[in-house]
């Protein structure tokens, strides 16, 4: 595996780099109280290249590597955690839309993403699922050349901010599971569509909220991939979230590294630099440790990707172990700044709940590693085949009762 970088890929880490550290950090904390996305910020970032540069270039992309996107996200993460969802959402739903929904819809949306000027979100939470995330009971009914969509999403970053989003929908029955499940592509501003803002502790700015539907038209061209497989089809494209998910955690833990680095060598106690005692150096190495070990393991996923070979494991793993971890290094990044750590003036606390917020989303810890189970062992890590009644076992009698 080849670790560095192209000289674009240089170009487009130093362009991501400069932005997020003149534009964005300066003023991080700030946009983090407010309740809707910097849509002037938004185009900025468009006007420089820097959302969706994996997405066609016939769409308005750039057609580079899921590698290369993985690069900018953490590098504006680097700045401002709350914009880099940004760039998740424009890769994640950008590929969703190119690959799945029809040409004049992608022609139509994808240039605006690019270009910072429309978000586009995603509806698959529910407020029974959760991590059930096939659990849906939000229906679309067929009604002459179309669909009518009632029910309700919740948890939905950008609920009332974004201008559509991939709703998905059930088209089948209950007890069909995923295999009942359909996608489509919907336009928010439109009747009988209402939001709701929810009021979280950290990622203020992404707006997570839920949205309803009742008895809203779709036509029939907005379905996606096809009726009662939009689910199966269209998750895979999670596996490359989750692995952005880990390098937009890594972002600000490594601002939060740098600036206890920096802290160590000017703050003085018993007449030397605190950098000199082995209880303040020793955890910002070991952080340094823990940060490089979690890039290599996303990068590592993202080249699997770019090289078409399975990466749902690996996926996983990112998912689960980086918002956890990166927590953890920016807890202790706080603490090296001693009480001026703990107040407001410094970024750490903002930094530590909007990271926390996604050990939840896209999917739990525990949800993760059933996955890295799954794919190591099969099915039987995370179910047991129904047995007929009578057949036998294979249990030791020792074991049986």
């Amino acid at each position: 595996m080849d670790f560095a970088l192209s000289e674009q890929q240089q170009a487009f880490r130093e362009t991501a780099q400069r932005f997020a550290r003149q534009k964005l950090a300066p003023h991080y904390q700030k946009r983090a109280k407010q309740d809707r996305i910097d849509r002037d910020m938004l185009k900025e970032m468009g006007e420089l290249g820097l959302i969706g540069v994996d997405l066609p270039e016939k769409y308005g992309g750039l057609g580079e590597s899921s590698a290369t996107a993985g690069i900018v996200i953490e590098q504006i993460a680097y700045g401002d955690f709350n914009a880099s969802y940004v760039q998740l959402l424009a890769s994640l739903m950008g590929g969703m839309i190119a690959q799945h929904a029809s040409p004049e819809i992608a022609e139509q949306w994808l240039p605006r993403v690019t270009g910072g000027n429309a978000i586009i979100g995603l509806g698959l939470t529910e407020p029974r699922g959760g991590s059930d995330a096939a659990n849906l009971i939000l229906r679309a009914e067929k009604s002459g050349n179309g669909y009518r969509l009632n029910g309700e999403k919740t948890s939905m970053s950008f609920s009332d901010q974004c201008d559509a989003a991939v709703i998905f929908a059930r088209t089948g029955n209950i007890e069909d599971g995923a295999h009942g499940v359909s996608a489509f592509f919907v336009d928010l501003n439109q009747p009988g569509i209402t939001r709701t803002h929810f009021d979280d502790i950290g990622t203020k700015p992404v707006g997570r909220g839920s949205v309803f539907f009742d008895d809203v038209f779709i036509p029939a061209e907005c379905l996606m991939a096809e009726e009662n497989k939009g689910f199966s089809k269209i998750m895979s494209g999670f596996d490359y979230s989750r692995a952005l998910i880990g390098l937009e955690c890594i972002g600000p833990a490594q601002a939060s590294v740098d600036e206890a680095w920096q802290y160590s060598t000017e703050r003085v106690a018993f007449e030397r630099p605190i950098a000199q005692y082995q209880g303040v150096s020793f955890p910002l190495a070991e952080a340094e440790t823990q940060l490089t070990m979690m890039r290599q393991l996303c990068f590592y996923t993202l080249s699997l990707r770019d090289q078409r070979l399975a990466h749902t494991a690996e996926a996983a793993m990112c998912k689960w172990y980086v918002p956890k971890v990166t927590c953890e290094i920016i807890h202790q990044c706080l603490l090296t700044h001693g009480h001026y750590g703990y107040t407001t003036d410094l970024p750490f606390h903002q930094r530590y709940i909007d990271v926390m917020g996604l050990q939840i989303g896209d999917g739990t810890a525990q949800i993760q590693k059933l996955v890295i189970a799954r794919e190591k062992v099969g099915r039987v890590a995370v179910q047991y085949a129904k047995q007929p009644e009578g057949a036998k076992t294979t249990s030791n009698k020792s074991n049986s009762k």
